[in-house]
């Protein structure tokens, strides 16, 4: 009986996964055409499969057989009466167990693809949903508020809209700089719309500020209570460090102190492995 079962058991855990399989190809061949990465990803299938044959071969090697009961010779009525110490779990538990098992090995693969930028994203600001970000010299080319004042447009940079976009789908995002005018502030708006901000992320006007001091955007960053405060300003960053959870120093020279909570990279994208 117990060779039976755990055939049974084997035969059912093969079909289980089999049928995840399933799933997976027909997912995976519902385009017209397969471009490398899903010719990589058959073969990384064929590879699944091997090796969870030779698990489930290592798994269903010989049982030990168990002793067997020599029967009372005294009191034989007390033991049929009570009830057995150990209990044989039912189907359904068992059915459970084998679907978490093929679950197992299915994910275990396809996390073994290479993760996208959103999926990054979400990684590296550890499943914050609030950020507040600088926008000079963050996703601005401009570097000052003077320099943005001095020229006739502002430009956002190229190689950070990428990530920029990827953060407005997940996060809600608060964009804020300091600016020395009325003109400044209408390059800025017109240099995000330009750039398809507004459009292909989730960020609206109204979460862009402004403000005519540093203490000013550091207020706003304390009345917004963000998850994760992105900034150029070290000293802003300092004050910031007691009351935010996370904050990101853009800054080409690594600090030598910081506190825990405070991460330095030499750009947004750099951060996030986008170049």
């Amino acid at each position: 009986m117990a060779t039976e079962t755990s055939k049974d058991e084997l035969l059912q855990l093969v079909k289980r996964f089999s049928a995840y399989l399933t799933v997976k190809m027909s997912n995976l061949f519902s385009f017209s055409t397969l471009d490398s990465r899903s010719v990589g990803a058959v073969a990384g299938l064929a590879v699944a499969v091997v090796f969870t044959w030779r698990l489930l071969r290592s798994n269903s090697g010989p049982q030990r057989r168990q002793p067997k009961r020599r029967a009372p010779t005294t009191s034989s009525s007390v033991v049929t009466t009570q009830p057995n110490a150990v209990s044989m779990p039912s189907g359904d538990v068992f059915s459970s167990l084998e679907d978490l098992r093929v679950q197992n090995v299915v994910d275990e693969f396809f996390q073994t693809e290479k993760p996208s930028l959103g999926q990054i994203v979400r990684q590296k600001l550890s499943e914050g949903r609030k950020v507040t970000c600088r926008l000079v010299g963050v996703i601005l080319e401009e570097s000052s508020p003077e320099e943005l004042q001095g020229k006739s447009q502002a430009t956002v940079r190229s190689s950070v809209l990428e990530v920029l976009l990827e953060i407005t789908k997940f996060c809600d995002l608060y964009l804020m700089e300091r600016v020395l005018d009325d003109e400044s502030e209408q390059k800025v708006l017109t240099a995000l719309e330009n750039a398809g901000v507004f459009t292909s992320g989730g960020l609206v006007k109204d979460k862009v500020l402004f403000c005519s001091s540093e203490t000013g955007r550091s207020s706003f960053v304390r009345q917004l209570e963000p998850d994760w405060h992105i900034d150029t300003n070290p000293e802003i960053i300092f004050q910031l460090a007691r009351f935010i959870k996370y904050q990101l120093h853009i800054s080409p020279i690594r600090p030598e102190r910081a506190a825990a909570n405070v991460l330095s990279s030499p750009s947004l994208e750099q951060f996030f492995g986008s170049t």
